[in-house]
């Protein structure tokens, strides 16, 4: 089965690229909550802190891929810019005049067909 939603052959090598490196940075992500699942619930800490070293290794796999997309995809670098190594209420400093914001999150949730959850629309 395809990874693509899209036929193969009407993608560029680039496109794939980013397929390539979007599925991975997911199933790291995955393996560092099941190696951290591992750490939280077995009760011998010789095999907790070698999952910890392997979940560790997961998140390292991670950021090596996010660093990829950032300097290789469109989007990421703006968006690592400005939310990454932030302090504070990070949706307070989401708001309303986020520069380049078309995707809001304080919808209200869907309530039998009154909204879709997807945001206001501008005017």
């Amino acid at each position: 089965m395809s990874n693509y939603h899209e036929p193969a052959e009407e993608l560029s090598q680039e496109a794939r690229n980013f397929s390539r490196a979007l599925n991975s940075l997911k199933e790291e992500i995955e393996a560092v909550d099941w190696y951290h699942q591992r750490v939280v619930t077995t009760n011998d800490a010789e095999l907790a802190g070698i999952m910890a070293h392997n979940r560790d290794e997961e998140i390292e796999h991670a950021c090596m891929t996010l660093e990829w997309l950032r300097r290789h995809m469109p989007g990421w670098d703006a968006e690592l810019r400005t939310w990454l190594f932030k302090e504070g209420d990070l949706m307070a400093a989401h708001g309303d005049d986020h520069d380049h914001d078309d995707h809001h999150h304080d919808a209200a949730p869907n309530t039998g067909g009154q909204s879709l959850g997807i945001g206001k629309i501008k005017k």
